[in-house]
């Protein structure tokens, strides 16, 4: 009644509309492009819509020319983001006090449009804590740990990618390449020893190369060597073999640092079987897979994982004890420390072959730089894998604001996976990274 008394005295001539026919007559007859601002239904709304609103709902989208729903739109669900098959399709979603869930999972994703948030007076201290945040670039320029100008190599990490395999060698590449253009020290590069000569003769030459063992007395060898990394990217083009998944439990089982598990590698797991090698491993882990290959990991359908990502995600990080980043248009990052980071920058310029690889070399090559020491326990142990993790996050932001720089100048049709490698300088660059 209040805001209706003050457009009165602003000269707002208000016309109520009581059913659909009415709404479409008022379209269809006056002509024009209108602006629709949608405030009908609040945080409480429980699907379905009544008969009446889904009718208007439809009507609204089919003629209004921008929509400005207020909080959420209409027929989208805050936790979930569940529609109930129709829901205004907002171009702008302006959030009082905080985003919501909603605004990024199921399809409120692709009702929402552009979410920003209005600041509604809310007290502080109800605006932090909680376990699950939308990660921004603004939000991890404290991650950066200072670069010592005097440094040797090794000082920024050894980071060893272990992957490709007939026809797939690109991904290692990519994922190796990744690596060391987020400043990691060291990378090496290991395939199968049927495929190195492919990859030899396409590699960098910043980069080491080195073969994948298969022979039990090679494995051994190799086995004893793997201290000398400091993080191991493995799966990125290396097929889905029984020798495959040999050499990945090998290194889950053997190897004490970071372990970033992609594609194949991810492929060649299943929760039944690797719960507790996952579960008790002293380094961490950190999966990457994308809804097929969490699916098909957790035993789960994709239907059950997009109605719900958050909850499933967070089942599986405890049942595990793994950091896990699913990724999509919308990627959600769980932590075993109960923390879930939601980013959200939809780019159809990165839905493309090879940027899953660039982002595990990315992860990898940071993890290098910020591993926990295995040897150490309690808090200094604690505040070392509160860097990491942070890592993990800053490592998913450098990958979407690179992508975000390819799209701009390259076009998103035309931009590819490697253009997020040459674009991560100005993903840095913008986050403050570079002085």
């Amino acid at each position: 009644k209040v805001q209706k008394k003050l457009a009165f005295e602003f000269g707002v001539k208000l016309n109520e509309i009581r059913d659909v026919e009415s709404l479409q007559d008022f379209f269809t007859q006056s002509g024009g492009h209108y602006l629709v601002i949608d405030a009908i239904l609040g945080m409480g709304f429980r699907l379905p819509l009544s008969n009446y609103l889904f009718d208007a709902v439809g009507t609204i989208n089919e003629h209004a020319a921008a929509i400005l729903s207020i909080d959420l739109p209409t027929g989208v669900t805050a936790d979930h983001g569940e529609t109930g098959g129709a829901a205004i399709e907002a171009s702008v979603t302006l959030a009082i006090g905080l985003p919501k869930t909603g605004h990024y999972t199921n399809d409120g994703a692709q009702h929402s449009g552009v979410v920003q948030v209005l600041d509604a007076g809310f007290p502080r201290q109800l605006l932090s804590g909680g376990d699950t945040a939308l990660l921004t670039h603004e939000g991890i320029t404290n991650i950066y740990r200072p670069r010592n100008k005097f440094a040797h190599k090794n000082t920024f990490g050894h980071c060893l990618v272990v992957g490709g395999s007939q026809g797939l060698t690109g991904a290692l590449m990519m994922a190796s390449q990744s690596a060391l253009k987020v400043g990691t020290g060291l990378v090496t590069a290991s395939t199968w020893e049927d495929n190195y000569a492919e990859l030899a003769s396409r590699m960098i030459p910043e980069i080491m190369t080195g073969t994948v063992p298969t022979e039990p007395l090679d494995v051994k060898e190799t086995i004893r060597e793997l201290g000398r990394y400091d993080a191991i990217v493995v799966g990125p083009g290396m097929s889905r073999t029984k020798r495959t998944r040999s050499a990945v439990i090998d290194i889950l089982d053997n190897f004490y640092g970071p372990v970033i598990v992609d594609a194949d590698a991810i492929r060649a797991l299943s929760l039944d079987r690797d719960v507790e090698l996952l579960r008790t491993r002293r380094g961490q882990t950190i999966f990457t897979p994308h809804i097929g290959e969490f699916a098909a990991f957790s035993g789960l359908t994709t239907e059950e994982i997009l109605k719900d990502p958050i909850s499933k995600l967070k089942e599986m990080v405890d049942k595990t004890n793994c950091c896990i980043i699913l990724k999509g248009a919308c990627t959600y990052l769980g932590f075993p420390t109960g923390e879930v980071f939601i980013n959200y920058y939809p780019n159809d310029g990165m839905a493309s072959g090879g940027s899953g690889d660039v982002l595990a070399g990315i992860i990898g090559g940071l993890a290098a730089q910020n591993a926990p020491d295995p040897s150490k326990s309690g808090i200094f142990q604690k505040a070392e894998q509160g860097v990491f993790f942070q890592s993990i996050c800053l490592a998913v932001v450098a990958h979407t604001l690179a992508g975000k720089f390819a799209a701009s100048k390259l076009g998103e049709r035309s931009m590819t996976a490697t253009s997020i490698i040459d674009h991560l300088p100005d993903a840095f660059s913008e986050m403050g990274g570079q002085e």
